[in-house]
């Protein structure tokens, strides 16, 4: 009976989460596949340089464990942003943009880091997939400090309405 109680209660804390952040959802599923997919191929180009290293290892876990916390994070911020918002009357509706642009950002820079390693293993690639990744992080971070300056500039705004009568 108790083994019931706690499987359904995590069954509904899943389906609370799953329901909640519905559209972070398969990205952080995504992010998960490949922290796994960088882990793997970070153990064999270790393997292949001779590197290999327990310590190196669980520090590589423990840095994909804090990708997850600053993707809690990032969806924290969102939290307190709509929140805030309701309080004064703006409703932002379940907004997690910071969440899923932290979310996307990690998950490009494991898609570097997993060609980086297929590349010390001797896996040729083509050029171009490198660089567009590259491309879409840059972008992904061009659109976070974009909506992270949009409340600077809302606040310029009204002081240069003010100097102007």
């Amino acid at each position: 009976m108790k083994d019931f109680a706690i499987k359904g209660t995590i069954t509904v804390i899943f389906a609370a989460a799953a329901a909640y952040f519905h559209k972070l959802m398969g990205p952080v599923i995504v992010l998960a596949i490949v922290m796994a997919g960088d882990y793997v191929t970070g153990v064999a180009a270790a393997w292949v340089a001779g590197t290999l290293s327990s310590r190196a290892g669980l520090l590589g876990f423990i840095k994909k464990l804090g990708y997850l916390v600053a993707v809690g994070v990032a969806v924290v911020v969102d939290y307190v942003i709509v929140e805030a918002a309701a309080g004064t009357g703006v409703d932002l509706g379940n907004n997690h943009i910071f969440g899923l642009l932290v979310t996307i950002w990690f998950i490009l820079n494991e898609c570097i880091s997993i060609l980086e390693n297929l590349s010390e293993i001797g896996v040729p690639l083509p050029g171009f997939l490198s660089a567009i990744v590259k491309r879409l992080k840059k972008s992904a971070e061009k659109t976070g400090e974009a909506h992270a300056n949009q409340d600077d500039e809302k606040k310029k705004a009204p002081d240069d309405a003010d100097s102007e009568e």
